[in-house]
């Protein structure tokens, strides 16, 4: 009964953002004839330039990307007329700039092994996935957010509500409790393999992902109008329902325009991406804050009001 249940729960739990390579569920959000809104991003145009076009632009070269930079910082420098912006010491934003990526050009590995063939992302980010259909696209903001707590010490504040409305904390789990699912009904059991380990906080992020979904998680976000900053969330809960992390942030100062890159992971489960700008030409991760009343992303398109902070 209790595998049952679990299974039942992971389809309930399910966010309903489903990659492109496996082709079961497009974005409905999305008209497939609409034209997305141009993104301005220094350094790049829109389309790919005619075959005899030398070069993009006199005054605005073409972004570059360091291919043996292994941290988010390091591969993708602020391009051209932008500076990064720089992170309070001891941040979410901070956490989030120094990301270890894997080599550059390796390919999102999906838990069961296979490649993630789609060509819309950018960078891998260097964590372990582990062999069941868990993390998926809340599951990686979640993910990204313990990931800095913890590293911060502070365990008291990783806490994530279920579907059910039960609160996960960590700091419970980690004296030696587990969350027991019986059909409904979320307890707390004594469980004494359950301690502050990093292993420990895996398994209970593993009950976090099969139990809470961008439903859950975009109840627990705050709105936010302006203003976007790394850690902030573009979320819309439901099935399909989908949710990106605000990597990193750079602004031009004469201007006031602010450029931003966007992670995700995806349905199946999957390693968590650096996206790619579908609109930038050559290839860029950064995205413009002007992107009008819609941002549209590589496999997913937000409303500017589907924008969210930590409270």
């Amino acid at each position: 009964m209790r595998l049952l249940f679990l299974a039942a729960a992971l389809m309930a739990a399910v966010s309903g953002c489903v990659d492109a390579d496996a082709q079961t569920i497009k974005n409905a959000s999305a008209s497939p004839s609409a034209s997305p809104p141009i993104a301005s991003v220094a350094g790049a145009t829109s389309s790919p330039p005619s075959p005899d076009a030398s070069d993009i632009s006199e005054s605005e070269p073409a972004y570059q990307i360091n291919p043996l930079g292994m941290t988010l910082k390091d591969r993708f420098p602020a391009p051209s007329g932008f500076e990064r912006i720089a992170p309070e010491s001891g941040s979410f934003a901070e956490y989030l700039q120094n990301l270890p990526l894997k080599p550059d050009g390796s390919k999102v590995k999906y838990f069961d092994g296979r490649e993630k063939t789609s060509n819309v992302y950018l960078a891998v980010i260097d964590f372990t996935l582990g062999d069941r259909d868990l993390q998926q696209c809340a599951d990686a903001v979640m993910r990204l957010r313990a990931e800095y707590l913890y590293a911060q010490g502070a365990n008291g504040e990783i806490q994530f509500h279920l579907v059910s409305g039960f609160l996960a904390d960590f700091s419970k789990w980690a004296s030696g409790y587990g969350i027991s699912v019986s059909r409904n009904n979320v307890s707390w059991i004594k469980n004494s393999l359950n301690d502050a380990s990093y292993e420990s906080l895996q398994r209970f992020l593993d009950m976090v992902y099969a139990y809470a979904s961008t439903l859950s998680l975009e109840k627990e976000l705050a709105n936010k109008d302006s203003d976007l900053a790394a850690g902030d969330v573009f979320i819309r809960g439901g099935s399909p329902g989908h949710a990106v992390i605000v990597a990193d942030t750079a602004i031009n100062s004469l201007t006031g325009e602010k450029l931003f890159m966007l992670a995700q992971s995806f349905m199946p489960a999957q390693d968590i991406q650096i996206l790619s700008n579908p609109q930038a030409f050559p290839a860029s991760p950064w995205y413009s804050d002007n992107f009008g009343d819609e941002l549209t992303t590589p496999e997913w398109t937000f409303r500017k009001e589907e924008l969210k902070t930590w409270p």
